[in-house]
């Protein structure tokens, strides 16, 4: 049965000049409201039906859409549901409103659909951020982790985790209610023991993953850093297919962090060019070389580009920001023979190097392929599914903390340690919504859009 009473519509369509409108509605009088509109009943389930809808005292009708019937609880919201698939015309979407507002029904809240399926049900909190996640999928990547987590692979690893949590508490608790034979105590709490350790070393490796789902969902960020004039901005707008950054032989022209947001491998890529680095007394374009190292800090990747005909002087500060696994980028190759020597860098690290010319594109297409083939590695499928947001993190590390004094608790004072796994169970029930707080669910289901 319903948690809620109102009845809610809303367009789940993009609202604006369009061939086809949908309005969805929800609630215990769905039923009621659909025949108030149509002047028609028993429309068969799931089946469409076209019928005219009036708005209220009047005999012409204002449209004659499709009409689908969802009888809850075999519903998305698990209420009964109706849509109407208008033409999508502004003058009609605002009729099919007025006439529900006329009939009993008010305008939906961001993600209120999926909020009734949540509370009643239908999904956990987990597959109901999934739903936003898959609205908002702009690569494969992301559709594919998106998709999993709707599926419930991701509530299913937690759930059992939560289940083997709530055994290993029934266990010490079944302990202490019996504590005449204290070696029989003391041998039953050594046996829980290595359960306990099992799980925290399954919640470390979860833990250890955290930024590849996190990843997969917000993008994965690469930085271009070098000196100035070495060609940064060129290879941004080759990579973006567009003319994102101003190139100028000026040097100091790009002053603050330029992004772009690419597929590079079926995963989404934050791409971005920096200031160049260099020593200058210059305000504005100090800040630039501040923001340029900050960013190269936080990145995951960082591609160091410098001017093949120009010596490698001075570059210390520069490949000072490298990690094991970057890339260094010869740019302006059409400048010079196909068999001269790249300027020598010292740099102390493992790194990848690339002959390329920005301008005329040569040697890009080998760096592209490079770099998706290390994305693919980076976030390419894995057997265990992968936490998507920060609070699951959260979550995941107040579980361990509390399972860990459970650990340390076990032996002297079991009734603790009991306590302990309890706050375990709490904070991974968080993540799944069996255990969340209305302030939790206000601020997931706000970023969703309305009608869904």
């Amino acid at each position: 049965m319903s948690l809620f009473q109102s009845t809610v519509f809303a367009l789940a369509t993009l609202p604006g000049r369009s061939g086809l409108a949908v309005m969805r509605v929800s609630g215990s009088n769905a039923k009621e409201i659909l025949h108030t509109l149509t002047g028609r009943e028993g429309f068969l389930p799931r089946r469409a039906s076209l019928a005219p809808i009036y708005s209220k005292n009047e005999t012409a009708p204002f449209d004659r859409p499709l009409v689908l019937w969802f009888p809850g609880p075999a519903s998305y919201t698990g209420e009964d549901v109706f849509e109407l698939h208008l033409h999508g015309g502004l003058a009609v979407t605002e009729a099919a409103s007025s006439a529900l507002l006329a009939a009993g029904a008010t305008p939906a809240g961001p993600g209120e659909f999926t909020r009734r399926a949540f509370e009643n049900g239908k999904l956990d909190l987990v597959q109901a951020e999934a739903v936003a996640d898959i609205i908002d999928a702009q690569t494969q990547g992301q559709l594919e982790q998106a998709q999993r987590q709707l599926r419930g692979d991701l509530g299913a690893l937690y759930g059992g985790w939560r289940e083997d949590l709530g055994m290993i508490r029934a266990q010490i608790e079944a302990c202490i209610d019996f504590p005449e034979e204290e070696d029989v105590l003391a041998d039953a709490l050594k046996a829980i023991k290595p359960k306990m350790t099992a799980l925290v070393s399954c919640l470390d490796a979860h833990l250890d993953d955290s930024t590849r789902g996190m990843r997969i969902r917000d993008g994965l960020s690469i930085v271009l850093i070098g000196p100035a004039n070495a060609g940064k901005s060129t290879l941004l707008n080759r990579l973006a297919g567009e003319e994102a950054a101003i190139v100028s032989d000026e040097p100091g022209t790009t002053r603050d962090v330029v992004r772009v947001r690419l597929d590079m491998g079926g995963f989404l890529v934050e791409l971005a060019d920096t200031a160049g680095i260099r020593e200058i007394t210059h305000n504005i374009e100090k800040e630039g070389i501040k923001r340029a190292k900050t960013a190269a800090e936080a990145a995951d990747i960082r591609i160091m580009v410098v001017d093949i005909t120009q010596p490698a002087a001075d570059l210390e500060h520069i490949t000072a920001l490298l990690h094991d696994g970057d890339y260094v980028v010869f740019n302006k190759q059409d400048k010079v023979n196909d068999n001269e020597c790249v300027p020598d860098i010292a740099l102390g690290i493992l790194v990848k190097t690339h002959r390329i010319s920005a301008t005329s594109g040569e040697g890009v297409d080998a760096l592209i392929s490079a770099l998706e083939k290390r994305i693919i590695e980076m976030l390419g499928c894995q057997e265990a599914p992968s936490m998507t947001r920060m609070r699951h993190k959260q979550a995941i590390e107040n579980t361990t903390f509390a399972l860990v004094h459970a650990m340390q608790q076990l032996g002297a004072r079991p009734e603790l340690a009991g306590e302990h796994l309890r706050e375990a169970g709490a904070a991974l029930g968080e993540i799944t919504g069996e255990a969340g707080t209305e302030e939790i669910l206000g601020k997931i289901f706000s970023t969703f859009c309305i009608g869904k």
